[in-house]
């Protein structure tokens, strides 16, 4: 099964940024969808950004415009650049894939954590 490896994150402040990397053990063409979830203490997980396979992204709102998703298929990876920064941001930003065929994000990261100070 492929696995994914987060990472790029760490201690930021404010109006900082930060990219994360996921990166793939197999093709990436193997997944419908690519995703980044964050989790922060005493919230639920919420889904961040997602890219399909054909390249297109959507966003939480809360982060649009200062979050980009992109994905490099030579390398079997995607990004998440985070600009402008906030400390509602920090959480432990997870990557995702859902698999062609699958309802759901069956292939998880270990998680990197994403601390913005104020």
């Amino acid at each position: 099964q492929v696995q994914l490896v987060e990472s790029g994150g760490g201690l930021v402040q404010a109006g900082g940024s930060l990219r994360l990397s996921c990166a793939a053990s197999g093709s990436i063409f193997s997944f419908n969808v690519m995703a980044w979830h964050r989790q922060a203490p005493g919230k639920q997980r919420e889904l961040v950004a997602l890219i399909a396979r054909g390249g297109a992204t959507n966003y939480e709102d809360s982060v649009k415009g200062r979050f980009t998703m992109s994905r490099d298929n030579a390398k079997n990876t995607v990004y998440l650049q985070m600009n402008s920064l906030k400390p509602e941001d920090t959480a432990v930003y997870s990557c995702a894939a859902r698999p062609i065929g699958s309802v759901d994000y069956t292939v998880w990261g270990q998680g990197t954590q994403v601390t913005v100070s104020s």
